[in-house]
């Protein structure tokens, strides 16, 4: 690889813009062609980042990497997008960087583990909050015991995204591959995951999709297999900006978060109070660009995403059968 990582963008979205942004601050990485299948999104990213203009620009990302020399790709596309996308990426040994969720199957994000093991190449999640600092001393308070064992998580996510996406592609199916829980909903399962460390043995859900083609609201129970339980609520018809509140019950502590908001609380003293010097802030482009130099290790690795639909599958399948569904943990680590 030469000694600048030579970067493409697949997607050129509001969200794209932001990783472009953060791309363009790295003096290790050079960004050598944008696709999008939208004219108007490719005019825009323009406009949001000027340094781009005069780059090689398609509409088919197979002929952006047929034309152009790279080492990597970033992935912001719609979610039933990435699946072919990585495979595409990863056959051609290019590294990638994708957007969540990481794809909308099990077998999916099997493929895909499996694909970047086989050729070699980093295969990494945006999951920003593995780089959050509140998320990164919630999980390491966790991992360190001090919260003794975890016994209940409960988690609410509210946004107005059953409006604010009406007529978008992420209320379309076989575009978004399913609704608010698997969307920013994703996020949430996320963390719960991988601040706790804990598995899903089984969830129980009700579903609700209004009257769209995906699910909005979404109430679920779970039970771990360490024997704790939580509930997660997952609400997409709300109003206003997003809003969360998560709570992790321990044999020794509570730590209550309140939309970014920390509390920490022992059990057996009664003391409260906010922690301070939390883990420093980074962000998963630099993360990436590290990681392909090998200079740090993926802190949103593919298992994330797999655990992750896992999950999510379980759960549509509740909600559409009425019944507590089993969560069939891949071997694959």
């Amino acid at each position: 690889m030469a000694k600048r990582l030579r970067m493409g963008f697949i997607g050129c979205g509001g969200n794209a813009s932001g990783h472009v942004k953060r791309v363009l601050s790295l003096p290790e990485v050079e960004i050598v062609a944008l696709n999008d299948v939208s004219q108007d999104s490719l005019d825009r990213m323009h406009e949001r980042n000027p340094e781009v203009k005069g780059l090689p620009t398609f509409s088919d990302f197979r002929e952006m990497l047929d034309a152009v020399e790279m080492d990597a790709v970033e992935i912001s596309t719609p979610h039933t997008c990435h699946f072919e996308q990585i495979m595409e990426s990863l056959d051609r040994g290019l590294h990638v960087l994708t957007e969540k969720p990481m794809v909308c199957t099990v077998a999916h994000a099997e493929q895909v583990i499996r694909k970047a093991d086989e050729v070699g190449k980093v295969l990494m999640l945006s999951y920003q909050r593995h780089f959050d600092p509140g998320f990164r001393y919630i999980r390491n308070q966790i991992a360190a015991g001090e919260l003794g064992e975890i016994q209940f998580v409960s988690a609410m996510q509210s946004q107005d995204w059953y409006r604010s996406q009406q007529g978008k592609w992420r209320q379309e199916l076989a575009l978004a591959g399913g609704g608010q829980l698997n969307d920013s909903g994703s996020h949430l399962l996320d963390i719960i995951l991988w601040t706790t460390g804990l598995a899903v043995d089984e969830v129980s859900g009700y579903v609700e999709n209004l009257d769209t083609e995906v699910d909005i609201n979404s109430a679920l129970s779970i039970r771990f297999t360490n024997g704790a339980i939580g509930n997660i609520s997952v609400v997409g018809n709300s109003s206003g900006g997003m809003w969360e509140d998560i709570t992790f019950w321990g044999t020794k502590a509570v730590i209550y978060l309140r939309n970014g908001h920390i509390t920490y609380r022992s059990i057996h003293t009664g003391e409260s109070f906010e922690p301070e010097g939390l883990p420093p802030m980074s962000d998963p482009d630099k993360n990436f660009v590290d990681a392909v130099f090998g200079r740090d290790e993926v802190q949103e690795p593919p298992i994330c995403g797999l655990r992750v639909i896992e999950l999510t599958e379980a759960a549509w399948e509740s909600g559409r059968t009425g019944k507590p569904v089993k969560v069939v943990r891949s071997e694959l680590r």
